[in-house]
């Protein structure tokens, strides 16, 4: 996937959780921020950004945040970018040979993200995206998400139902260590995972080739479900 007409800059602070203060060109803007988490570990005063510049100049704000330097990592934190280069994945083949993929199907009281037939088998994947990571370790949620334990209870439903079931986790950085739930910060999440493997939904994480202007999906990341005492 691919933005275009990306300008660097230098992050100065956030209002709230849909705004960020940006100084771009010498001039301070004012950004849409394309990701609503607390991302505290990113946006920190001083942290070199890339925004990408609206196409409308009718528009309110001018840019959207779309990417941070976090050390020598380059993180995107456009909370759609996941869901966009999950699409371009799967069709290129990720999976192997898929046919009907189609986003946003509802199944249960939820809308998942993508349903495809794999070896004739009807197949459903929820995309989470994932931009929290220390020392290398990745973890999921940076908030907790009832939303998403909802959706990891229907896939386990799905799979009773005689459907193939999985959840891809999409780390928007690359060369991490391994992908953790967030045991700490949202329990219930991760204790719902633990539960969707146990009920034969597949965990699957990869990591991403990312540049200030581009997000592709690469290698596969280990998942490590137990909760660290």
């Amino acid at each position: 996937m691919t933005y275009h007409e990306m300008h660097p800059g230098v992050f100065l602070r956030r209002p709230n959780r849909f705004i960020a203060h940006i100084e771009i060109d010498g001039k301070e803007e004012i950004c849409h921020v394309k990701n609503t988490g607390r991302c505290r570990e990113l946006l920190t005063p001083g942290a070199k950004v890339y925004c990408e510049k609206a196409a409308s100049p009718l528009r309110k704000t001018q840019y959207d945040l779309i990417a941070v330097e976090k050390g020598s990592r380059l993180v995107n934190m456009d909370s759609q970018a996941p869901n966009r280069a999950a699409g371009e994945w799967l069709a290129a083949g990720g999976l192997g040979e898929i046919t009907n993929l189609r986003p946003e199907t509802p199944f249960g009281d939820s809308r998942i993200d993508f349903s495809f037939q794999k070896d004739g088998k009807p197949c459903l994947l929820e995309v989470k995206g994932v931009t929290l990571e220390e020392d290398g370790v990745c973890s999921f949620p940076d908030a907790p998400t009832l939303r998403g334990a909802k959706h990891l209870k229907e896939l386990a439903q799905a799979v009773s139902a005689g459907y193939r079931a999985y959840v891809l986790f999409v780390i928007q950085m690359g060369d991490v260590a391994y992908l953790r739930p967030h045991w700490e910060r949202d329990p219930a999440f991760s204790q719902a995972l633990v539960e969707a493997q146990a009920a034969g939904v597949e965990i699957l994480a990869y990591d991403c080739h990312v540049t200030p202007s581009t997000m592709e999906i690469r290698n596969p990341v280990d998942v490590k479900l137990e909760k660290i005492s």
